[in-house]
């Protein structure tokens, strides 16, 4: 069955795909990435669906196998101990100050809000290239686009978002 309309399937599923995620990683980000992270799985491998009516049950048995492994994953990063120089290096005195501190902690919020208002699609296009680090020829395999309109898309969604969060700054 190669005829799933992905998009459509997003819109039916995240919130149900998103508790799944949310009840077993218990942090709000990690879910979103499940969902993300489990499109990206059943776009990979969508000719393996048999019947229409079980993709809800499919999809759902991948973000559960998707947040479990996020949750291993960083559990193992918790548990990775930190090298003697590094620890000297953190008890240190930095140079940034606690209002320097506070103001970058209050524009990543901001630029998070601006983030939030964007439309889904342009989220997910910009987690794809920043958080998950990949490359536009590598979104396009994902996500079954040229290049070119991967790398357009990206452009437009930074734009846009720009616009957004300079908004927020003036409001």
């Amino acid at each position: 069955m190669s005829t799933i309309d992905f998009s459509e399937l997003y819109c039916l599923f995240y919130k149900k795909l998103f508790q799944i995620g949310y009840s077993i990683t218990r942090d709000f980000h990690l879910a979103e990435d499940v969902v993300h992270e489990t499109f990206i799985k059943a776009m990979n491998k969508a000719e393996t669906i048999e019947e229409e009516k079980k993709v809800g049950a499919w999809l759902s048995a991948i973000a559960t196998r998707t947040a479990i492994d996020f949750v291993r994953r960083e559990k193992k990063k918790k548990g990775i101990l930190m090298e003697h120089e590094m620890l000297e290096c953190l008890g240190k005195v930095t140079n940034q100050n606690v209002e320097e501190i506070v103001e970058s902690g209050f524009f990543v919020g901001q630029i998070k809000n601006a983030v939030r208002m964007l439309k889904r699609e342009d989220q997910h296009l910009l987690m794809l290239k920043h958080s998950h680090g990949l490359k536009e020829r590598e979104i396009a395999i994902v996500l079954n686009l040229k290049p070119c309109t991967v790398k357009s898309r990206i452009y437009r969604a930074r734009k846009q978002l720009k616009l957004l969060f300079l908004e927020q700054i003036s409001a």
